[in-house]
């Protein structure tokens, strides 16, 4: 986040010019008009907001999510196809809480002449951890727990009913269903991380996507990067965890999909130098979900992923492929 907040005047340059080019195709550009009976067209920036709108919007929407399997929406910028997808969207809709720090301009803009929706915004001011260094900025990762992410289920469910009123009964419905799973999984997520030893639940990843996670479930989490994978991790820091690894013998840490495993890889490195031996406890989904099409690829799956192989790791009980035996992988 620290980068992205200090960019230096170059890239504002190319991005002011990029953005007074949209600007001015936004300002001549009308609505597109809807036809009766048509579905509601609605681009999501990542895909857990994406899954959502899915699931809410059954058959009455498409969704397509501008950032895929492993995409950083940190740094992630819009490409021209992604500035076609939104100026002709019905409905747009983003996390906010400066996630996508790239896009953000672009974002406002567009919510000048259509319905756009930073729907991670929904969630309580006081249920959001703030940032260390920045006055009003909050840390972004509300998905890591359902009981927050109901508030999000709720904004999806309030946009498209706001975009589409004749399929408000519908909507309604499929976010009601929607939330008892979602109900379900919190309850499984509190189950499994309770089963792990209160010694154990220390929660080294590659960056801070996992306070929110730690703050519900019990577990002090560690990130060698920042809140945003902007941040550098330098070599005092690398060296200090080492340390943290080998005094309080933490024997697991894991990797992300959307973020480079090298540090983590010399955190291990750095810990066998001193004879102590670490273990990657698996691959966690923290800024971006599965593979389209597989259970991993839903936001369900996304966090039954994610406190299974936790919980194995650090020593709880699990079953042995999540919650409903779906996770592609036994542990």
């Amino acid at each position: 986040m620290v980068t992205a907040m200090m960019m230096t005047s170059a890239t504002h340059i190319s991005r002011r010019r990029l953005l007074a080019l949209t600007a001015g195709s936004l300002s001549f550009t009308a609505l597109p008009l809807r036809a009766q009976g048509a579905r509601l067209n609605v681009v999501a920036t990542t895909g857990m907001i994406a899954d959502a709108a899915r699931v809410i919007g059954g058959d009455r929407v498409t969704v397509q999510a501008l950032m895929g399997p492993g995409v950083d929406p940190h740094s992630y910028r819009q490409t021209r196809s992604d500035i076609v997808a939104l100026t002709r969207a019905d409905l747009v809709l983003w996390h906010g809480l400066y996630l996508e720090a790239q896009m953000q301009d672009l974002l406002h803009k567009l919510a000048e002449r259509g319905p756009v929706t930073a729907v991670g915004e929904s969630v309580p001011r006081a249920d959001l951890i703030a940032h260390e260094d920045y006055e009003n900025k909050f840390d972004p990762h509300v998905w890591m727990v359902p009981d927050l992410w109901v508030h999000v289920l709720h904004a999806v469910r309030d946009a498209l009913t706001a975009a589409a009123p004749d399929d408000a009964v519908l909507f309604a419905a499929n976010a009601e269903t929607y939330l008892h799973r979602i109900d379900r999984l919190a309850e499984y997520a509190r189950d499994v991380l309770a089963s792990v030893p209160p010694a154990s639940r220390v929660l080294l990843t590659a960056h801070d996507a996992f306070n929110y996670f730690g703050r519900a479930y019990g577990f002090e989490v560690v990130g060698i990067q920042g809140i945003s994978t902007e941040s550098e991790a330098g070599l005092n820091r690398i060296r200090t965890l080492v340390d943290m690894l080998v005094t309080r013998d933490i024997r697991a840490v894991f990797v992300e999909t959307s973020v480079s495993d090298r540090n983590m890889r010399a955190l291990v490195e750095g810990a066998a130098a001193q004879g102590h031996e670490v273990a990657i406890g698996g691959e966690l989904f923290s800024d971006a979900m599965g593979e389209p099409g597989t259970y991993e690829g839903t936001y369900p799956g996304m966090i039954d992923h994610n406190v299974t192989t936790i919980a194995a790791a650090l020593g709880g009980q699990v079953p042995a492929r999540g919650m409903d035996g779906r996770l592609r992988t036994g542990l």
